[in-house]
C-alpha cells in the first residue's frame, strides 16, 4: 500500500508539480491539492500520511515571505464546518503522520510556530527566516551536512555532505535568542547546515553560507523529527541529470534528493501502514 501525499498549490507554490513527481518516484500516491479544495471540504487531511509545503512566492512574499499565508491558515475555517484549517493540520501532526516544507514551505513552517515546536509546543514562534546578508536572491547549488544524530525521520541512513540547489531571497535562518539555539542544537533538531565543501564543516562564508544563516542552519526538525523544514530544494535534485555537473562526474544512479522522500516513504510503511 502506498502512503498518500497531499502536496499543496496556489497562492503563488511554484514547487508542487516536481515535488509530487519526486514523492511518486519515492513510492508515495502523490496529489497536488489547492488550498481552496481544502477551504471548501473538498479535501480533508485526514485522508493522507504526509503533507508537503512546496516552494514558492506564496502571496507574492508581502509582509515578509509566507506571512500572509500563516495568517490565513492560522484564521481560515472550512466552508461548511467552520473547523479551522489550522486545527485540521494538527491533528495531522498528532495522528503520527508526516510534514516537510521546503523553502516558502519552510518560511511557513517557522511563521505558524510548527517549527521548532520546542518542548512540543505547536504554534509558538521561536525562530523565522529573513533576508538575505547578500541583499538578492539567491540561486545556486550548496554543499550541507547532515548531522547523523537528529531525530529527523527525512534524513535517516543520510551522511556526510548533500548538494543541494537553494532559490530564495528571504533564507537567513535566525532564532529569537541564544537559549533556543542552543536547545535546538542539544535536541539534534539542527538537521542540516551549509558547509564549506573543502573542509566539510559548517561555515558562515558566503558563498558557501548563501544568505548569512545563524549557525549555517540549512533546516531544523520538530523534537518528533516528523516535522522538517529545509530552504534547499532536494526535489530539485530527484535524478543524477539535474546535477550541474553530470556529463563530468560519475554519480550514483539514487540522488540523496530522492533518498529523503524514500525516508519518508519507509518510514510510513513502517508505523501506519503495517
Amino acid at each position: 500500500m502506498k502512503p498518500r501525499a497531499l502536496v499543496l498549490s496556489g497562492y503563488g507554490i511554484n514547487c508542487e508539480r516536481e515535488t509530487a513527481h519526486t514523492l511518486r518516484l519515492a513510492g508515495a500516491e502523490a496529489e497536488i491539492v489547492h488550498f481552496s479544495e481544502l477551504l471548501y471540504g473538498e479535501k480533508h487531511l485526514r485522508d493522507y500520511h504526509l503533507l508537503c509545503f512546496p516552494g514558492g512566492f506564496l502571496d507574492g512574499d508581502h509582509l515578509g515571505a509566507a506571512q500572509a499565508a500563516a495568517h490565513r491558515l492560522r484564521h481560515a475555517r472550512v466552508v461548511g464546518s467552520g473547523e479551522r484549517l489550522l486545527d485540521q493540520i494538527l491533528e495531522f501532526i498528532e495522528a503520527g503522520k508526516l510534514v516537510i516544507g521546503i523553502c516558502n514551505g519552510f518560511q511557513l513552517l517557522v511563521k505558524l510556530g510548527l517549527l521548532p515546536a520546542l518542548g512540543g509546543r505547536y504554534g509558538e514562534r521561536r525562530v523565522s527566516l529573513t533576508y538575505n546578508d547578500s541583499g538578492r536572491f539567491e540561486d545556486r547549488w550548496v554543499w550541507l551536512r547532515v548531522n547523523p544524530d537528529s531525530p529527523c525521520v527525512f534524513t535517516r541512513g543520510l551522511s556526510g555532505l548533500l548538494y543541494f540547489p537553494v532559490r530564495h531571497g528571504e533564507g537567513k535562518f535566525v532564532a529569537q535568542d541564544e537559549d533556543v539555539l542552543r536547545e535546538l542544537f542539544r535536541k539534534g533538531q539542527i538537521v542540516l547546515q551549509y558547509a564549506h565543501p573543502q573542509t566539510g564543516r559548517p561555515t558562515q562564508e558566503y558563498p558557501f553560507n548563501p544568505n548569512g544563516s545563524v549557525e549555517a542552519v540549512a533546516g531544523i526538525c520538530d523534537p518528533t523529527g516528523r516535522i522538517f523544514g529545509l530552504m534547499p530544494h532536494p526535489e530539485a535534485f530527484n535524478h543524477f541529470t539535474n546535477h550541474p555537473r553530470w556529463t563530468r562526474e560519475q554519480l550514483p544512479p539514487e540522488t540523496p534528493g530522492l533518498k529523503l522522500f524514500k525516508n519518508a516513504v519507509a518510514y510510513l510503511r513502517e508505523t501506519l501502514l503495517s
